[in-house]
């Protein structure tokens, strides 16, 4: 696998263990961040601090055990896609969701440009 798959491993681990700034740091200056429509901050998101406001935050806040862990990894060179299964428990109702995802993420010199989330909404 190439560099870009590396990065984005360390990605999800560093999400994983709760070290947003390691994650942002790998952020292009004006990324796109597209979620889901229907998902619950779905819409489109540019540049880090929009990203970390609109969802890294509210992910924190509202949910108990939030996660996103990939299984595998589609290595296209600059775009890379990422499948894997989301989990947790939202705190306002108490349900807990799993659902499968695909990451599309796309890099420019090693930072990460645009990501595009696929899910099943209706699951989360």
């Amino acid at each position: 696998m190439g560099q870009n798959v590396d990065t984005l491993r360390g990605l999800y681990d560093s999400f994983a263990a709760g070290d947003v700034p390691a994650v942002l740091a790998k952020f292009d200056a004006d990324i796109e961040w597209t979620d889901a429509e229907g998902f619950p901050y779905g819409g489109t998101y540019r540049g880090p601090d929009a990203i970390l406001q609109g969802i890294f935050m509210r992910l924190g806040t509202e949910w108990d055990g939030y996660s996103a862990v990939p299984s595998d990894f589609v290595d296209g060179g600059e775009k890379v896609v990422a499948l894997g299964m989301y989990g947790g428990t939202y705190k306002a109702t108490g349900k807990a969701f799993h659902a499968p995802f695909a990451h599309l993420w796309e890099f420019r010199n090693g930072k990460v440009v645009r990501f595009q989330q696929f899910t099943d909404t209706v699951l989360v």
